[in-house]
This record gives structure tokens, sequence and C-alpha cells, in this order.
């Protein structure tokens, strides 16, 4: 008798929201711009202004950067009085590396196959 259909679907929702939440990171940490935000905050939580500092942009067109690390779960904000102080949020950097390490080991079992065979291969013909 064969796995029931409703028992699989709940499986397919939780691999479709990891594959979702997996390409929310890549998009945000594929600009140069959210990366170096990324780098500054892994050394401590700093303020709006402090990460802005270093970048040639307004103040709202950085604020967009932010705004998406925070959709993707990559950075947390709290305000303390005046100023929004952000903090990296790693479970979602670690998600995208264990899907990275997953890939990793299927490729190079991949390519120990192959190696196997053109070995193989080779062997055959002496």
């Amino acid at each position: 008798m064969g796995t029931d259909i409703g028992a699989r679907a709940p499986a397919r929702r939780g691999a479709a929201a990891r594959s979702q939440k997996i390409s929310r990171v890549f998009q945000a940490l594929a600009d140069p711009t959210r990366r170096a935000v990324v780098e500054r905050l892994a050394r401590g939580p700093a303020s709006t202004t402090e990460l802005a500092r270093p970048f040639d942009m307004a103040l709202p067109s950085f604020a967009q950067h932010l705004a998406m690390l925070e959709q993707c779960g990559m950075v947390r904000s709290h305000k303390e009085g005046r100023v929004r102080r952000f903090q990296l949020a790693p479970k979602p950097l670690v998600t995208a590396e264990s899907w990275m390490a997953e890939q990793h080991a299927i490729w190079n079992q991949r390519l120990d196959q192959m190696q196997d065979y053109v070995e193989g291969a080779k062997a055959a013909k002496r």
C-alpha cells in the first residue's frame, strides 16, 4: 500500500518554504552593499547612520537595503529613543549554508562516481 498523498503535502510545503527562505537570502546577498552591511553587523550591532556612513547614497535608498535584509530575516532592528539599531540574525545564513553543504555533498558524490567510471573505462582499454 502506498504513502498517503495527504501526508506528503506538509513535507512539500515545508520544502517550498525552505526553498523560498533560501532564495530570499541569496537575493539579499547578491547586492554588495547588503553583503557589506552583513559583514559589518557580524562585528556587532550598529545604528542606521553608522551602517550608512561608508556608502555614497541617500539614507532613504540605504534604508531599502536594510529593509530587504530585515524582510529575509537576516537582521533585526529595534528603536532606542530616536535611533534604530540593527543586529545580525544568523539563522537564515545557517539555513543557506546548510543547503550549500547538501549541494556540495551531492556534487562530490557525482564527481567521485564519474571519476570511478573514467578510471574503469581506462582500465578496460588496457
